[in-house]
């Protein structure tokens, strides 16, 4: 009875593990009802094993496999969450040191290195029951008599499997349609399948991205932004800025409120706008990869192609704009380490986090808020001694609508920002990350927040502040997360904000004016920003 139970029980962690959905939509119990057609296949070649150094070695890669498969559902889980996607292991693997310096951030070092541990913790534990599993039905011994016949037993059983398999998995790819459905499913196998079928799409995808980026349109044009008679330009993402904000009530009647109230004052103070929509490359995160896409005229997704992008000899806005005598900058306050990428960007200055003077408290990730980060800019790139006498092109991330949304900050008149000390009111304001985080209904309305902060925080900016008026370009750079947004879309609206016969530039567009796009309004991919804004604004490109 005993034998039978450890039997039992084995079998049972093998069963969850191949059951183990990659979806956070699947995980549920009724998940457990779908029997894995891998189980009777591995557990019969498990009996059928011979002893010794070959059954430990083959039970060795077993448990590696179904080890990796498991941590690849739950990576996939992971990236549903945050990116609306699955994890691709061509291109991802990156995102776990982004998700650790993101818990260090959020959590804290210490809580951030439990988390950590809890997680190595947990794999090793699998691995080891299943190193237990395993063991348990390799140990079966089989009768010595009749032997032959329970090793024939064993090897049709794996040939049923197989067949089975082979049916089910092309019936799920469309290549075998069966007259019946066979029972179960080999979800873990199939998995597999398709991850190395990705792959190789990922590498002749990766082969034709490095082509591009090897080829430039604008390489040789110019003269480059003649047309803007010296005016500044102001590149401004706005952190997790999506179509949620337009298209999802929970956000919308705070949102495209604040963009109306202040549409009205832009116009009485003698400023046009125009609003669209651009297909950012990734949602819920990453959004280096989208500046770099506006910034290319590529497609970067992934890591990987943001690495072949640095490698390459294509030009940037930034490098665009220099040889268009322009002065170009970053202002990126939640670069906190070393940024060795940007010496490959083409910017003059850089100013992160510890150069832009900020002496207030963080707000938990974000290092300070959106109204200090525009003001120090502007104190050093466009009205103080430092500022540069060319025109100039700034690439600013507003960071205050970055998760966790809590705290968040209220606008300060402008005169009393001074070194940010005055925003520490805020910094522990509320309910920290970890409670709110436990209520997603809390985390929508601290994100709903965070957006109408970072919006009051620009369009302040440009109402009263920007002097002289330059032409501010207002964007997201992704959707929020999934469970955020509430949406699949990859949208982010887009604002043309400036003097109106710099604004009237961007006409063939046929953008809406105003701050609220249409929601019939093209959209474009983020990736062909770059050639059309530079065309509009050089006299010798089209539009």
């Amino acid at each position: 009875m005993r034998r039978a139970a450890g039997l039992l029980a084995a079998a049972a962690i093998l069963y969850v593990v191949l059951a183990q959905p990659n979806h956070p939509g699947a995980m549920t119990w009724g998940a457990l009802t779908l029997v894995p057609q891998e189980l009777p296949l591995i557990l019969a070649a498990l009996v059928a094993l011979p002893g010794g150094a070959v059954a430990a070695t083959i039970r060795a890669a077993l448990v590696l496999m179904l080890t990796a498969s498991a941590v690849l559902k739950a990576a996939d889980a992971a990236t549903y969450v945050a990116f609306g996607r699955s994890f691709d292991v061509m291109v991802d693997l990156p995102l776990v040191v982004s998700a650790w310096q993101l818990g260090r951030g959020t959590l804290g070092l210490p809580l951030a290195l439990l988390a950590a541990g809890a997680l190595i913790l947990t794999v090793l534990i699998l691995a080891l029951a299943l190193w237990w599993a395993t063991g348990r039905w390799a140990a079966l011994t089989l009768p010595r008599r009749g032997r032959r016949m329970w090793l024939a037993s064993c090897g049709a059983v794996i040939a049923a499997s197989v067949a089975v398999m082979v049916v089910q998995i092309g019936m799920v790819r469309g290549t075998i349609d069966p007259p019946m459905n066979p029972p179960g499913a080999a979800f873990t196998t199939r998995l597999g399948i398709e991850r190395v079928t990705e792959a190789r799409k990922t590498a002749r995808q990766l082969a034709a991205f490095r082509e591009a980026a090897r080829t430039d349109p604008l390489a040789g044009t110019g003269p480059l932004f003649d047309r803007l008679d010296g005016h500044d330009i102001l590149l401004t993402f706005v952190e997790s800025y999506g179509r949620a904000s337009f298209d999802n009530p929970l956000y919308s009647g705070t949102h495209v409120g604040t963009l109306e109230r202040y549409e009205s004052r832009l116009r009485d103070a003698g400023l046009a706008m125009r609003s669209g929509y651009l297909r950012s490359p990734v949602r819920g995160g990453q959004s280096w990869l989208a500046h770099a896409t506006l910034a290319s005229g590529l497609t970067i997704s992934d890591q990987t192609r943001y690495r072949a992008l640095l490698a390459s000899d294509r030009r940037g806005l930034p490098h665009l704009a220099r040889a268009g005598g322009r002065h170009t900058a970053a202002v990126m306050p939640a670069i906190t380490l070393d940024w060795p990428e940007v010496e490959h960007m083409g910017f003059d200055t850089v100013l992160v986090a510890e150069s832009l003077g900020y002496r207030g408290p963080p707000f938990n990730w974000v290092t300070m808020p959106d109204q200090f980060t525009l003001a120090a800019m502007d104190r050093r790139l466009r009205s103080g001694p430092t500022a540069p006498a060319a025109p100039l092109l700034a690439e600013i991330a507003l960071i205050s609508s970055h998760a966790p949304w809590t705290p968040v900050p209220e606008l300060v008149p402008w005169e009393d920002v001074g070194d940010g000390s005055v925003f520490a009111r805020w910094a522990n304001a509320g309910d920290p990350p970890e409670i709110v985080w436990q209520d997603h209904d809390r985390v929508r309305d601290q994100y709903r927040k965070a957006i109408d902060y970072a919006l009051q925080s620009i369009l302040s900016y440009a109402d009263t502040r920007a002097d002289p008026r330059p032409l501010i370009v207002v964007l997201g750079d992704h959707q929020p997360a999934g469970f955020v947004a509430q949406s699949d879309s990859y949208d982010v609206p887009v604002h043309l904000i400036g003097p109106p016969d710099v604004v009237a530039l961007f006409d063939a567009w046929d953008w809406q004016d105003g701050l609220v796009p249409r929601d019939d309004v093209r959209v474009w991919p983020m990736a062909a920003f770059r050639d059309r804004f530079v065309g509009a604004l050089s006299s010798g490109l089209s539009p």
